[in-house]
């Protein structure tokens, strides 16, 4: 009688991203910004100072403090993760016990449901309008209605780049005391809704923040959870001891002490997001391909189409990638250079299946 796997993790089958070699990735939501070369020495010469042959510091203080710093909040309220998707993990697996609700929206992020299946926690999904926009009064009646303990969502959203007033998930929040509700903020440093000022008057509140998108430290995994006293003395008390590694510790404390370097990263991206929204529009109103773009707040642009899945492989054959969604394609702010090719390359898609629909 062989091995056999428990219920849960019987069907689950490994995350894949697009994969091959491309000459253009707008896939990805990373940013398109690397350390400069001075920049990139200096970090790396604070790097190698680290001993390796001990462990990391296990609250990463210097670089919470860092963190803490650039964003305005006290670094006693923050909790460095192995990226925000172990902090995923962490508050679905210890915040929540079986029998308990988590809801997540549709569309969203689908690795909050996917963490919260396999923490054994009761998952449910809440539709958006058709707009994609977030019913809030029907969000809270549905949450108060089934006694749910968690609420989980991005803003802006991934993948629809929608933002909630800040007034609006203060709402949520204030609608629903016994209820956690976790604000993903990845996108927030490109939109200017942001609740993280908030944390300290509601111990039902959590903000997640990372580092792969505006800081362009995809390749280093670190993110953070923002809370208060409870919830941060609860999280600090699950995480593994040393769950952030000495080297991305040193070169994140020395990038986000930089504000000057990283208002000016996140003013460019802004502009190239911006142009992105603006030629994508030019395109819809071009040619009778495309049926809604959505108003942008993070650093990419999603629109639906009913050939999503012809631009997609087309583009492919040009060696670009973008991000493959069903009825929507999510295209990624690029370089100058980036943007040149992939426009480009859609004016002629785009030309090439006007002349088969006509």
């Amino acid at each position: 009688m062989s091995y056999e796997l428990n219920q849960k993790i019987r069907e689950l089958k490994p995350y894949a991203p697009l994969e091959g070699e491309y000459a253009v990735r707008l896939d990805a939501n990373e940013s398109y910004l690397t350390l400069p070369p001075e920049k990139l020495g200096a970090v790396f010469s604070k790097a190698v100072q680290e001993p390796l042959n001990r462990y990391p510091d296990p609250r990463a203080e210097k670089l919470c403090r860092a963190f803490a710093g650039y964003y305005g909040v006290r670094p006693e309220h923050c909790t460095a993760g192995n990226g925000s998707d172990e902090l995923i993990a962490l508050i679905a697996s210890a915040f929540f016990v079986p029998g308990d609700e988590l809801i997540t929206l549709e569309q969203d992020f689908s690795m909050y449901r996917f963490y919260g299946e396999v923490s054994g926690v009761t998952t449910s999904i809440f539709p958006k309008r058709p707009d994609l926009t977030v019913n809030l009064e029907g969000l809270i009646e549905y949450a108060s209605r089934t006694g749910a303990r968690g609420l989980i969502f991005s803003n802006p959203c991934n993948p629809t780049s929608i933002c909630l007033e800040k007034k609006q998930v203060i709402k949520l929040v204030q609608a629903l005391p016994n209820c956690l509700v976790v604000v993903d903020e990845a996108y927030m440093d490109f939109a200017d809704e942001s609740v993280l000022s908030e944390i300290e008057r509601y111990d039902n509140l959590m903000v997640l923040k990372t580092c792969s998108k505006a800081i362009g430290l995809a390749g280093i995994r670190l993110g953070f959870a923002v809370a208060g006293e409870l919830l941060t003395r609860a999280l600090q008390s699950v995480k593994s001891p040393y769950n952030v590694n000495s080297l991305t510790q040193v070169i994140g404390r020395e990038v986000l002490s930089d504000r000057a370097f990283l208002e000016e990263c996140t003013e460019e991206l802004i502009r190239a997001r911006d142009q992105l929204y603006s030629r994508i529009l030019s395109l819809y109103a071009r040619y009778q391909l495309i049926d809604e773009v959505y108003q942008t707040a993070s650093n990419f642009v999603y629109f639906r189409t009913r050939y999503a899945k012809p631009i997609f492989e087309a583009l492919k054959t040009r060696s670009i990638a973008i991000r493959y969604m069903g009825d929507y394609l999510r295209i990624c702010a690029g370089s100058k250079d980036e943007m040149e090719r992939l426009f480009e390359a859609l004016e002629e898609i785009f030309q090439e299946l006007s002349g088969m629909k006509g």
